[in-house]
């Protein structure tokens, strides 16, 4: 079957049942036990790093467990395997000095899953599918690694960006059915994602399905980046995925508030794939296989989810079990939600018919306010902040961040300030309006936002082609756009 006739497969089938994911590939192939040599294969024998951990690499030196694991899944009932590419990215592969091997992994994890899923669908009469696995990266784009430097970064979002392109077009050409971004602890990994997989359709030529599944990290109910699920869903949803989700770091059962949510607010197919419980002392997972799928199946008898799956610790029994367990239901009934301009910082702001208006704040202006600029010329960031800071305080719900002035470097001073006020809860909650009559400040700033922001503003002054070039940019970084009614006549 062509991938076309697939994806077209998969969708209507999407309409009929609850779909099933695999499970943990490094659950799996941990119970194998294998060495340093197992790793290295023939071909990096004298590899000058440790690569024993690298699981990503066994695609390329033991492919032949990698089948057997997909093969397993596959037998248990599931849909959907997942390529082992987890890691398959610049920022991980550097831990092992294979930065250059991106392209092949993801190439060779696609092809050998693409095999093992046609095999499978050919002798069971059943389509299976291919999800392409893109991990979040080591790094974090909108967290400083460094507690003393709240506006550092160790990585770009243009760094991060490429190597999802490369990575996307590699899952692509290897057969992949449809791609997955997952396990999301910053949303603005995500988004750099998102920016690379376009990139990837319009280098390919070819449109995929794309899936978005983000982590929740604990009970506060927000990813590591900070954000609640209202406000991770405003700040991806522009890619239009076909499914949206929530996976890994908690279990089924503390999963399910942050699903219903996601199931509320979500017009589009919702999935799940927990953890199998909560770690032990030991960084195990306990949960079985039964208590798991009486807790999914619940997620499925109360109409919440389209696909379910599992994530750490979950084996073939687990996902055996899930299936049962969702079977006699039908799936979430997508639906028809009001349109709304939708913004985030770390919480969601949305503006519909019935408000008055929002209150946004222009302090954070150098053309607005005198006491900002000379604090941004001073280079005193941190009291530059505090006005920020008393914007909020005093009721501003949109936070309006200028740097257009002469003497200013102002693409540095957006990017330095926006990075400082990720670190500011109070003030990050809010969604940001990225102010520049200069398009390049406003792309710097755009790169920096991992809610959804408003870009203020692009208009036709440069004449057409300039304007629909900056909206399809601002469409890829997922901001809502004012648009100045003005050409370049006036």
């Amino acid at each position: 079957m062509e991938r076309k006739d697939r994806i077209e497969t998969l969708l209507n089938t999407l309409d009929e049942r609850i779909l099933l994911l695999d499970g943990a590939m490094g659950t799996m192939i941990q119970a194998y036990g294998l060495g340093e040599d197992d790793y290295r294969g023939e071909r990096f024998a004298d590899w000058d790093h440790d690569l024993k951990g690298n699981n990503d690499l066994l695609s390329i030196t033991r492919p032949d467990v990698i089948r057997e694991i997909h093969n397993a899944f596959l037998e248990a009932g599931a849909d959907i395997l997942e390529t082992n590419t987890f890691n398959s990215n610049a920022p991980s592969m550097a831990d092992y000095g294979m930065e250059s091997l991106v392209t092949e992994l993801n190439t060779t994890a696609a092809r050998l899953a693409r095999e093992c899923a046609d095999d499978v669908a050919a002798k069971s009469g059943r389509q299976r599918y291919v999800a392409g696995a893109l991990g979040p990266t080591n790094r974090t784009a909108s967290i400083s690694p460094d507690v003393n430097d709240p506006g550092f970064r160790n990585i770009t979002f243009d760094q991060l960006a490429d190597t999802y392109e490369t990575a996307s077009v590699a899952l692509i050409g290897g057969g992949v059915d449809f791609l997955l971004v997952e396990t999301i602890f910053d949303t603005l990994n995500a988004k750099a994602a998102i920016v690379g997989i376009k990139r990837a359709f319009r280098a390919t030529g070819v449109e995929l399905p794309v899936m978005i599944s983000g982590t929740i990290t604990d009970a506060s109910g927000r990813t590591l980046s900070g954000q609640t699920t209202e406000a991770f869903w405003n700040s991806v949803r522009h890619i239009k995925p076909f499914m949206i989700g929530l996976n890994c770091a908690l279990g089924a059962s503390e999963l399910r508030p942050y699903i219903a949510e996601l199931s509320r607010i979500a017009d589009t197919r919702v999935s799940a794939y927990p953890n199998a419980g909560l770690p032990n002392e030991f960084g195990e997972y306990d949960e079985t296989a039964e208590e798991m799928a009486d807790v999914v199946g619940e997620f499925a008898e109360s109409g919440l989810v389209n696909m379910v799956g599992g994530c750490c610790g979950t084996r073939p029994e687990h996902i055996r079990a899930l299936g049962e367990a969702v079977a006699r239901f039908a799936p979430r009934e997508i639906p028809e939600l009001p349109v709304r301009c939708r913004l985030s910082g770390l919480e969601p702001f949305n503006i519909g018919p019935d408000d008055l208006f929002a209150n946004v704040g222009e302090r954070c202006n150098v053309t607005g306010s005198a006491i900002f600029r000379r604090l941004i010329e001073a280079d005193d960031y941190s009291a530059a902040v505090a006005v920020a800071r008393q914007q909020v305080e005093n009721g501003a719900q949109i936070i309006d961040i200028n740097m257009d002035e002469g003497m200013l470097d102002s693409e540095k001073a957006m990017v330095t300030f926006l990075n400082l006020i990720a670190s500011e809860p109070d003030v990050a909650r809010l969604p940001i309006m990225i102010d520049s009559s200069k398009w390049s400040v406003i792309e710097a700033g755009l790169k920096c936002v991992q809610g959804k922001a408003v870009v203020n503003s692009i208009s036709l002054k440069e004449g057409e082609e300039s304007f629909i070039e900056q909206a399809e940019l601002c469409l890829d970084y997922g901001a809502a756009v004012i648009i100045m009614a003005f050409d370049e006549k006036g």
